[in-house]
């Protein structure tokens, strides 16, 4: 291996887009990012883009990382790419797109017409999990361009993946990665492939095989760079794409949270926890796990939709003051609002936050609302802002719990990345809360270097994941938990948060019957 030689991961995330420059150390050596707008709404509750938006900021993403960098760009020996999961993209035969891609965050909802049929329907029946396969079917997005715009679907060659798009105008191929295929599409998780021709998914939406890219698993190689991507983005033309994973999966890897008994917590704009592993394991029956960044892996994966985006939330609706005064004394808006956090004791003086703010399949239901209880006249502000980092982070030992119970494995570290992971106040009451320390990996671009990794293998760089893992990542700052706020928490969750849904549940039904909402 030569000390000289460098990967080029790309990560389009939700809200920007990285070109990251690593080193075989997994050193960050430069980076160049453009800020996105998420999405925008023609209609209340869709979530659209323009996926020519994606690649030219893709693009200025690159020409912001050369100009940051001083090197010679023949020492870079491949490129791998990461994006955000479930964004669908319906395109024509020469890859360009047919309408807006359907962003993750769309809460748009097809009809399910009709019962699956055969044998599979009499299972469904029986076992009385229609309801399950109906959300699967108003959920996907094919089935809602299929059905809203018939004509449009009749002229659609392909449905990619964000993935898929840019992997196609990087080298020109209608293909993508086994790691990126999280979102409702014939994909069986089990086998990491398209599911076979018998599979219910065929039935449960209009899309075809051949409409369908190929896949490669993590580390083979995808294409490679043409001569247009070159000449808009600056990457050297012939360069190997290296099929890589989607941001979550990448980010575990990146964080080097690949052993059973580590967990690895994102706090991004979803909150997860992950555990990486060799076996399929349902931590909630019938909720797949997703392709981790490592071929033939899963990752045992339990999600909080709205994860830090409640913390986005919450600083554009009541985090004004600490935004202005943050662009005043030129400093990050993160270290003003953990002085709020920091001024708050543990527990929040009672205020208890459930972060259900969009349902979930089956635990939380489809009538699982947000929730804060235990209001009184000393809250403030600051309280529900730290109420809502630990919510999120009570719900994810919640969700660490199911993993050690359905794996039989104990997790007995913590790997925090993500947004969210820059609070030290958010990684302390982790650890608090947990009761285990937390670990931040030694840079914050955890998705990108697990894309990297991905790429190093791929190309023989290091001859194996785990020779790669150990070389590429390592441990930052850790936070030990304290034992005064742990037995606190402690007694929070097992006597007050733990009981909040079961609680609720009815009156979350209630809602839901007399509003129409969640639909």
């Amino acid at each position: 291996m030569s000390e000289t030689s460098y990967l080029l991961a790309i990560d389009n995330g939700t809200q920007s887009v990285r070109a990251l420059l690593f080193d075989l150390q997994g050193n960050l050596v430069g980076k160049g990012k453009v800020p996105l707008e998420a999405y925008y709404s023609k209609q209340p509750g869709w979530a659209e883009q323009d996926p020519d938006y994606y690649w030219s900021s893709l693009a200025e993403a690159c020409r912001l990382l050369w100009a940051s960098v001083d090197i010679d760009r023949s020492l870079i020996r491949g490129v791998a790419l990461t994006t955000q999961r479930g964004t669908v993209i319906h395109v024509d035969e020469q890859g360009q797109p047919l309408r807006p891609a359907i962003i993750w965050l769309d809460q748009r909802r097809a009809e399910a017409e009709g019962r699956i049929k055969g044998p599979w329907g009499w299972l469904f029946r029986l076992l009385r999990l229609e309801p399950t396969v109906d959300h699967f079917r108003t959920q996907a997005e094919v089935n809602w361009v299929a059905q809203n715009q018939p004509e449009l679907w009749a002229r659609t060659h392909k449905v990619l993946l964000l993935s898929g798009f840019l992997t196609h105008r990087l080298c020109g191929r209608f293909v993508d990665s086994v790691g990126c295929q999280v979102a409702y599409l014939p994909f069986d998780y089990k086998r990491l492939d398209w599911a076979k021709p018998s599979d219910w998914k065929w039935q449960a939406m209009p899309v075809r095989r051949e409409q369908l890219p190929d896949l490669c698993k993590p580390g083979e190689t995808l294409g490679r760079i043409t001569a247009e991507a070159s000449r808009l983005t600056g990457i050297p033309e012939g360069l190997p794409l290296v099929a890589a994973a989607a941001d979550k999966a990448c980010e575990v890897m990146g964080s080097g949270g690949v052993a059973p008994d580590t967990a690895c917590l994102s706090y991004g704009t979803t909150a997860t926890i992950n555990t990486t592993r060799q076996r399929y394991l349902e931590t909630i029956p019938l909720i797949p796990p997703y392709p981790a960044a490592v071929p033939d892996h899963f990752n045992t994966e339990v999600m909080i939709y709205r994860g830090f985006w409640m913390v986005s939330w919450f600083k554009q609706e009541f985090g004004l003051r600490e935004m202005q005064r943050a662009r005043e004394l030129g400093v990050e808006p993160e270290a003003l609002f953990d002085e709020l956090v920091n001024g708050v004791p543990p527990g929040s003086m009672g205020l208890t936050l459930q972060p259900y703010w969009s349902p979930g399949i089956r635990e939380p239901g489809l009538e699982a609302k947000g929730s804060i209880i235990g209001f009184g006249d000393v809250h403030t502000r600051a309280h529900i802002y730290r109420a809502i980092l630990e919510g999120l982070a009570y719900a994810l030992r919640q969700g660490k719990e199911r993993i050690e119970k359905r794996s039989g494995t104990r997790i007995t570290r913590l790997r925090v990345s993500g947004g969210g992971s820059q609070s030290d106040a958010a990684m302390q009451l982790t650890a608090d809360i947990f009761g285990l320390p937390a670990e931040r990996p030694h840079v914050f671009e955890t998705s990108g270097l697990g894309a990297a990794i991905d790429c190093a293998v791929g190309l023989g760089l290091h001859p194996d994941f785990p020779t790669a893992i150990a070389a590429m990542t390592r441990v930052g700052q850790v936070f030990q938990p304290n034992p005064e706020a742990r037995r606190v928490y402690e007694q929070l969750y097992r006597e007050v948060y733990l009981n909040m849904y079961r609680q609720l549940k009815p009156l979350y039904q209630k809602i839901r019957d007399i509003t129409g909402y969640p639909a």
